[in-house]
C-alpha cells in the first residue's frame, strides 16, 4: 500500500474522532439518566465540594472527578445525609441531586456526559497511536476506524461511568510499558507508572494490571539471551516496582492522600471489617491488614470487597433465560452477539494473517494478545455478568489487533486489500445503521436492536436511557391510564421527565420502595421496559410477574426496549409483588401495623409469593404475633429451598436467623 502522508494520515485522524465526536453528542443528547449516572455524578459533585469519597465507594474517584468538573464553584442544592447505607445514600441522593437542579432539561447531565466524554476521544487517540507504533500507518488508521465507529464504544462514550476510562487506561499502560522495554528510559517508565495509576483510579479491575505486566516480563526474560537474562530479570522488576510503587501514588492523589472515605464528622454506614467478614478470615485478615496500614484509602478497600459481594449473588440473562449466578459462557456468547460482522470477520483475518506469518511483530504481538486473552480469560471467570460494556478492555487491545491483520494482509495483495475494505466498510456501516441505538445494538445475524432484548438484558439492551421518548410517547396519548415497568425505577424518576404512569414493581422497589398498590386487574396501557420483561435481575424467573407478556407481541415499542401492551391485563401478581414489596418497607420503616394489611392482601393474591409470605411474618411479629410469624416464615424458607443453590442466598440464611 503506498505510503501516507503525514497531512492525509492525521487529516483522517481528525475527521474519523470528529465523526465520533458528533455521533456520540446526537447521542447522549437524546437518553435520559442511565442506571449507574446520578449515583457518579452526585459522588463527582460531594468530592469536589466537601472531599466526601464515601458516597460511592463501589469505583475509584477519577470518572467522577472529572465529570463533575463543570460544577466546580457552582453551588447547587444538596438533599440532606440520611446516614443510610452508602449505596441507598448515593444513589437516592444522586436522584434527588439531579432532578432538583437539572430536572428534565438535561442541562447538567449533558454538561458532565461531556466532560467524561474526552476519555474516550483519548481512547480513540491511543488506540491509533499504539496501533501506529506497533504496525505502521494503515494498521493505525483502520484500528482508529473500528473503535471510533464501534456501537458498543458509541454507546458508552459519554457516559459517566467507568467503562471506557479502564479501557483507554489498560491499553495506555501496557502500550507505555512496551515502549519502555524497547527503549529504556526513565520518562517513558514514568509516564507507564502514571498511566497504571490513572487505571487504578478508574476502576478496581484495573489491579489485573499487575499480574498482566508480570507475565510480559516473563515473556521478556525467557527470550531474553542467556548472558542478559539475569540484568534483563533485574531492571524489568525494578521497573515493575516503579510501576507499583508510582501508580499506588497518583491513585492516593485522587483520594486527597487521606485514608478515611468520609471527611471529619462523617462515618461510613458499614466499617471495613464488617463488610469484608463475609469472605471468611484469610482474605478479611489480608484486606483488613492493608487498612491497618493505611497502605490503600479506606473507600478504595470498601469498594474492592463491594466488587466481590455484588459478583457473589449477581444473577445472569441470556438467551432469554434467568440463572441465579454466572455462567463460563457468557462473555464469549455477548463478543458474538454485541460485535458488528465486520469486526468479527477482521478478527478471523488477523488470525490468519498471524497464522501465515503475514502479521509480523512478537513484541508487539505479546503485548496485545498476553493482556487481551488474560482479561478476557478473567471476565469468563467472573459471576458479574451484566454486560459489553465489562468488555471493553478487551476490544482495545483487539481493536489493534484487527487493524493490523488488516493492513498486513492488504498489503500482501490487491485482492486483500479489497476484501479488508469491505469488512471494514460492513463494521462501519452496521454501526451507522445502528443511530442513535446504540445501547442495544445487537449485529444482524441475532437480529439487531429490536431483538436483543430476547438474547441479553442490562446495558446490552437496556440501561434506562428512554425517558425522553416515553415522554413522546405518553404525550401522543394524552389522557390515557398507563401502567410503567420501568429498570431503573427507583433509582431514576420518570415523573422528573414529565411521565405520568402508575408505578409497576420491579427487583429494585423491593429494596428502595415506592411501586404503587396497583389493582390486580387493569384497563389501558402497559409500559415493560425489557429488562423488567425479561425479569432479568430477579435471582430466579419465579419472581418475575410479567412472565406471562413474554408470549404476547407488544402493540409497539418505544426505542426498542419499551414494550407497549393495550387492552385489559391481568396484574395480579404485579399487585401482590408491589404490596408485598410495601410492607416489607413500612416494617423496616417500623411501621408494622400498617404493613399488616399489606402483607395479607399480597399473600391472599398470590400464595406462592416468598416475598409476601416473608412480609407477613415480618409483619405479624411486628404486632406481637409471633407464632403466626413463625408459620409464614417457614413457608417462605420452604418456597427459598426450592430455589436453586444460588438464589437461595437472598432468602434462606435471613429466614433461618428469624425462625431462630
Amino acid at each position: 500500500m503506498p505510503k501516507l502522508s503525514a497531512r492525509a494520515l492525521w487529516g483522517t485522524v481528525v475527521g474519523l474522532i470528529a465523526l465520533q465526536i458528533l455521533l456520540t453528542v446526537l447521542v447522549i443528547h437524546r437518553e435520559s439518566l442511565t442506571f449507574d449516572e446520578g449515583d457518579h455524578m452526585f459522588a463527582g459533585y460531594m468530592m469536589w465540594h466537601t472531599g466526601d469519597y464515601g458516597l460511592n465507594p463501589e469505583h475509584p474517584p477519577l470518572v467522577k472527578l472529572l465529570a463533575a468538573v463543570p460544577l466546580i464553584g457552582r453551588s447547587r442544592w444538596v438533599p440532606e445525609l440520611k446516614d443510610r447505607d452508602f449505596k441507598l445514600e448515593a444513589y437516592l441522593d444522586g436522584r434527588d441531586f439531579l432532578a432538583r437542579n437539572d430536572g428534565d432539561r438535561n442541562q447538567l447531565v449533558f454538561q458532565m456526559r461531556l466532560a467524561a466524554g474526552l476519555l474516550a476521544l483519548a481512547f480513540s487517540l491511543i488506540v491509533f497511536l499504539s496501533a501506529r507504533e506497533f504496525f505502521g500507518d494503515w494498521a493505525g488508521l483502520a484500528a482508529l476506524a473500528l473503535a471510533a465507529l464501534d456501537p458498543n464504544v458509541l454507546a458508552h462514550s459519554a457516559l459517566v461511568t467507568t467503562d471506557i476510562g479502564v479501557s483507554l487506561f489498560f491499553l495506555a499502560s501496557t502500550w507505555y510499558f512496551y515502549r519502555y522495554v524497547k527503549q529504556p528510559s526513565w520518562p517513558r517508565l514514568v509516564l507507564a507508572a502514571v498511566f497504571a495509576g490513572l487505571l487504578l483510579a478508574t476502576k478496581h479491575s484495573g489491579i489485573m494490571l499487575a499480574p498482566i505486566l508480570l507475565l510480559l516480563i516473563a515473556r521478556e526474560i525467557r527470550r531474553a539471551e542467556k548472558r542478559t537474562r539475569l540484568r534483563t530479570a533485574l531492571r524489568l522488576t525494578g521497573a515493575f516496582c516503579v510501576v507499583v510503587v508510582l501508580g499506588v501514588l497518583v491513585l492516593w492523589s485522587f483520594y486527597g492522600f487521606r485514608y478515611a472515605a468520609r471527611p471529619a464528622g462523617l462515618k461510613m454506614s458499614t466499617t471495613l471489617a464488617a463488610y469484608v467478614e463475609p469472605f471468611g478470615p484469610q482474605i478479611a485478615g489480608l484486606i483488613n491488614g492493608i487498612g491497618h496500614l493505611h497502605l490503600l484509602p479506606e473507600s478504595y478497600l470498601i469498594g474492592l470487597v463491594d466488587v466481590g459481594r455484588m459478583a457473589a449473588f449477581y444473577p445472569t440473562f441470556i438467551f432469554g433465560t434467568n440463572y441465579s449466578h454466572g455462567v463460563w459462557w457468557y462473555f464469549p456468547s455477548v463478543f458474538t452477539i454485541k460485535t458488528t460482522l465486520g469486526l468479527l470477520a477482521l478478527t478471523l483475518v488477523a488470525l490468519f494473517a498471524l497464522a501465515t506469518r503475514k502479521l509480523k511483530g512478537g513484541r508487539e504481538l505479546a503485548f496485545l494478545l498476553i493482556p487481551a486473552l488474560f482479561y478476557f480469560c478473567i471476565a469468563v471467570l467472573s459471576n458479574m455478568n451484566i454486560g459489553v460494556r465489562h468488555l471493553l478492555p478487551f476490544y482495545a487491545y483487539l481493536f489493534v489487533f484487527a487493524g493490523a491483520g488488516a493492513a498486513a494482509l492488504a498489503a500482501s495483495s490487491r485482492r486483500w486489500l479489497v476484501v479488508c475494505s469491505v469488512l471494514l466498510a460492513a463494521h462501519a456501516l452496521s454501526s451507522l445503521a445502528a443511530f442513535p441505538n446504540y445501547m442495544p445494538y445487537a449485529n444482524e445475524a441475532w437480529g439487531g436492536a429490536a431483538n436483543v432484548h430476547n438474547l441479553l438484558s442490562d446495558a446490552n439492551a437496556d440501561w434506562g436511557q428512554q425517558l425522553f421518548q416515553v415522554k413522546a410517547w405518553q404525550d401522543r396519548h394524552p389522557n390515557e391510564d398507563c401502567w410503567f415497568a420501568y429498570f431503573v425505577f427507583p433509582e431514576i424518576q420518570p415523573e422528573t421527565y414529565g411521565i405520568r404512569c402508575h408505578h409497576l414493581p420491579n427487583f429494585d422497589t423491593y429494596w428502595f420502595g415506592e411501586a404503587d398498590n396497583i389493582p390486580p386487574v387493569v384497563q389501558g396501557f402497559v409500559l415493560l421496559s425489557a429488562a423488567d420483561m425479561s425479569g432479568s435481575e430477579w435471582p430466579s424467573a419465579v419472581f418475575n410477574p410479567y412472565a406471562d407478556f413474554q408470549k404476547v407481541k407488544p402493540d409497539e415499542t418505544i426505542d426498542h426496549q419499551v414494550m407497549v401492551f393495550h387492552g385489559r391485563f391481568d396484574l395480579h401478581r404485579a399487585a401482590a409483588l408491589a404490596r408485598a414489596e410495601n410492607a416489607t418497607q413500612a416494617v423496616w420503616k417500623g411501621n408494622a401495623a400498617a404493613a399488616l394489611p399489606l402483607a395479607q392482601q399480597a399473600v391472599a393474591e398470590e400464595p406462592s409469593l416468598l416475598i409476601g409470605h416473608a412480609a407477613l411474618g415480618d409483619a405479624l411479629n411486628g404486632v406481637g404475633r409471633s407464632q403466626e410469624a413463625r408459620a409464614e416464615w417457614q413457608t417462605a424458607l420452604a418456597q427459598a429451598r426450592q430455589l436453586d443453590t444460588s438464589a437461595q442466598l437472598l432468602f434462606v440464611s435471613d429466614l433461618e436467623a428469624k425462625l431462630r
